[in-house]
């Protein structure tokens, strides 16, 4: 009856406050690198043996922008110094890459625009801390690089924390479903900003130019989710396609776009068709079967590699164009390598062998609305594993750079809630909530954490940019 009901929960609440006698929130402060850490390099290095060897110095070059950039490359090294830092034993599924440049804005199946997490590459089950500290301290690492003073950049990361701390409380209240159902849209973050912009200009202490400041993070945010809406399959074609003979092809853009009849001219046309409809319809047997007959309304026109991202930069990344009804019915779906997680060195390994499938199930699990043609295949190599999704679908991101401290401030609590959400799924809320408490204590913590980190990042990336300029490491800037 509802005794047992109340006593399940009392029994999660009561874990939840047990955690904090082992595992003391305060004692997520105070960092320092492990004495036999291993050199920063060296494991970037070791990345790199199975990565196309001639984008490996794209990587680097890419990394080398500033600590921000290397910090969104360096998730391995971040895996390794978080395997010695304190838990409470309480497991969720991980992003296990949760920058905040990891977030953004895409399209729901029913159109909507949605906020959420959208880098699943090294997701695994594992404790709840290591992607707070990840999202936390790259506010640190992020405000830094935006200039910010100190006390600017502290109160980034602390928001994150402090909102994945109330909205972790919240989901704590609430029924299982609703859990399952909370999303953040595009009404909730024009709403949010709203409320944010209010608050700021009615701070006295920041006098009046912070309402010139709210207004002009509005006006952003609401350009940026028209510009989301236009990027779609028809205008990935105007920039990816051209007309070949009354049909489309993917356009050669070395190194960033090669079209695989460039790529592999040692590859027939009709041996190259037949390994591409392999993969396709391997493909296609994860998807759900209504899922699998859409598909079956498109044919496959054509396959090139596409390099993106900062860390994923020389796995295999492909982009297929697929016809419906005719050349002006296009969709583009992206293929990409999926390897082992970073964090798998450090935490029990993927119930899943095929790491396409591990991406896809636990992104699945972490957001809140998934693409439909989210689905995995083995490559032509049975040692090499891809998961597919659409290329283009109503994504888009905030441009963290240009970002004020009221724009990074307001981001880092949209993160912190969307975090929240996401292990709230897949992890007991209950009784992270109980660890957690009703004060700052962890939130604090955790900050102190991140401008730790923060520096030893710094750090980290002197030796990398060393390394490149005494030409130990050969790197291809600006592409």
């Amino acid at each position: 009856g509802s005794g047992d009901a109340m006593t399940a929960l009392d029994e999660r609440q009561a874990q939840g406050t047990s955690a904090r006698t082992g595992t003391p929130r305060s004692s997520h402060a105070g960092w320092a690198p492990a004495a036999d850490r291993r050199h920063p390099v060296d494991l970037l290095e070791d990345q790199n043996t199975n990565r196309e060897p001639d984008l490996v110095p794209v990587r680097r070059g890419r990394m080398m922008v500033s600590p921000f950039t290397f910090y969104r490359g360096a998730a391995r090294i971040m895996a390794e110094d978080l395997k010695d830092t304190p838990v409470a034993g309480l497991s969720v599924q991980l992003c296990g890459d949760a920058h905040l440049s990891n977030f953004g804005v895409f399209g729901s199946p029913e159109r909507r625009l949605v906020f959420d997490l959208n880098d699943f590459d090294e997701t695994l089950p594992g404790p709840f801390e290591w992607d707070v500290k990840r999202m936390a301290a790259s506010f640190v690492v992020a405000a830094r690089n935006n200039g910010f003073t100190p006390a600017e950049t502290r109160a980034a990361a602390l928001a994150s924390v402090t909102a994945y701390r109330e909205a972790m409380a919240a989901f704590a209240r609430q029924g299982t479903m609703d859990i399952w159902y909370a999303s953040l849209d595009e009404d909730k973050i024009k709403a949010a900003v709203l409320e944010a912009g209010k608050t700021a200009t009615k701070s006295k202490a920041t006098g009046g130019g912070q309402a010139k400041i709210a207004k002009l993070a509005q006006k952003r945010v609401w350009e940026a989710a028209a510009k989301a809406h236009t990027r779609d399959s028809l205008q990935a074609l105007s920039k990816l396609g051209e007309l070949d003979d009354g049909r489309y092809r993917i356009v050669n853009q070395p190194p960033v776009v090669i079209p695989v009849r460039d790529l592999a001219p040692e590859l027939t046309p009709d041996r190259l068709s037949k390994l591409i409809r392999e993969q396709f319809t391997a493909y296609r047997a994860s998807l759900q079967p209504d899922m699998r007959h859409l598909l079956g309304h498109f044919e496959v026109v054509d396959f090139a590699r596409k390099v993106v991202g900062v860390g994923s930069v020389g796995t295999r990344c492909f982009i297929v164009l697929l016809q419906g009804r005719d050349a002006s019915d296009p969709l583009f779906l992206q293929v990409k390598e999926a390897t082992t997680s970073v964090l798998e060195e450090h935490l029990p390994r993927s119930r899943y062998r095929q790491h396409g499938q591990r991406v896809v199930q636990g992104q699945k699990l972490m957001q809140a609305t998934s693409d439909i043609y989210l689905g995995w295949a083995r490559g032509v190599d049975v040692n090499r594993h891809f998961y597919w999704r659409q290329l283009r679908d109503m994504k888009g991101s905030v441009p963290i750079e240009e970002m004020t401290p009221l724009g990074l401030t307001l981001y880092a609590r949209l993160c912190g809630w969307t975090m929240a959400r996401a292990h709230a799924r897949s992890g007991d809320p209950v009784a992270i909530a109980a660890y957690l408490g009703r004060g700052d204590a962890f939130d604090r913590a955790i900050t102190d954490f991140s401008e730790r980190y923060a520096d030893q990042n710094e750090r980290d990336y002197q030796e990398f940019t060393t390394a490149i300029k005494s030409g130990r490491l050969d790197c291809v800037e600006g592409v």
